[in-house]
């Protein structure tokens, strides 16, 4: 994670799921991503001139070292053995957030 700001934002999205995603929000290259139905249960003051919208939520979960890639003049591939797998990317979930996928 880059950011305190982006932890606290996911953790809000994740509490209002009451933890629990779905196996089909992971992608098999360690992406995931969920959705909330109203702003307002994010703690968020409603607007009466905006209204109630969603907000999808998008985590993607890279190691050390593969922006290396995007560096060099000669495009490189990052290794299979580098990738974050859909497996790690669950069992990172369940250690982070000791989250539940069902």
């Amino acid at each position: 994670m880059r950011g305190k700001k982006a932890m606290e934002i996911i953790e809000k999205g994740l509490k209002v799921k009451e933890y629990e995603l779905r196996t089909k929000c992971f992608a098999k290259e360690g992406t995931f991503g969920f959705g909330i139905q109203e702003h307002i249960d994010l703690g968020l003051k409603y607007d009466p001139a905006v209204g109630i919208f969603g907000m999808d939520f998008v985590v993607i979960l890279r190691r050390a070292g593969e922006r290396v890639k995007s560096r060099r003049r000669r495009p490189s591939v990052v290794g299979k053995q580098h990738r974050v797998t859909k497996e790690e990317a669950i069992q990172w979930f369940k250690d982070q957030y000791e989250g539940l996928v069902i």
